[in-house]
């Protein structure tokens, strides 16, 4: 298969990934890879184990894997399992060394890294309202220990959408 770039949309909670990722999807008429851990998380009955971390992390790649064919010149993916490393790190104090090992070899062209400057919005499955800042600060982190090509992506409305079309068109005129 040809090569596809990978354009992954990041931030902490309640920053519009998903919806975020479908307008990108829709606007180059390709497809988006779902963030899997959200329909894990919807089924749990307990709370999120070391195990249903290492979980998501498989089911996150396998998702990405069966929907890369049918992209489109590109592929949009609604998170990364780097939200597993963050999550793990967050409430076990370390992440699966799966996870770790993996996290070099399977690299993103762009990420779009979606700023906290929108109001938060109370979802079941979120849980850090008063950590937004230091999650961002994360993500700034890791993004940086991976030294990966990312745009942090602010602004509401149309104006956030053009600006990640924006880093996501200068992306491609690079190539």
């Amino acid at each position: 298969m040809k090569n596809i770039p990978k354009i992954a949309v990041v931030g902490p909670e309640s920053t519009g990934k998903s919806t975020m990722s479908d307008y990108l999807a829709a606007h180059y008429h390709t497809i988006a890879v779902p963030e899997f851990a959200r329909g894990y998380c919807e089924k749990l009955t307990e709370p999120c184990t070391w195990q249903d971390e290492i979980n998501m992390f498989h089911g996150q790649l396998a998702l990405e894997a069966e929907l890369l064919p049918r992209a489109n010149k590109l592929l949009i993916c609604d998170t990364t399992f780097i939200t597993v490393k963050i999550w793990s790190d967050q409430m076990f104090g370390k992440a699966p060394q799966e996870v770790l090992d993996e996290l070099p070899k399977h690299p993103y062209d762009l990420y779009l890294l979606l700023n906290i400057d929108l109001p938060w919005q109370d979802d079941p499955l979120r849980n850090f309202p008063d950590l937004r800042e230091h999650f961002m600060n994360v993500w700034l982190q890791e993004l940086d220990n991976l030294q990966a090509r990312y745009v942090v992506i602010s602004g509401t409305g149309q104006d956030r959408y053009d600006s990640a079309v924006k880093a996501i068109d200068d992306f491609l005129a690079a190539l």
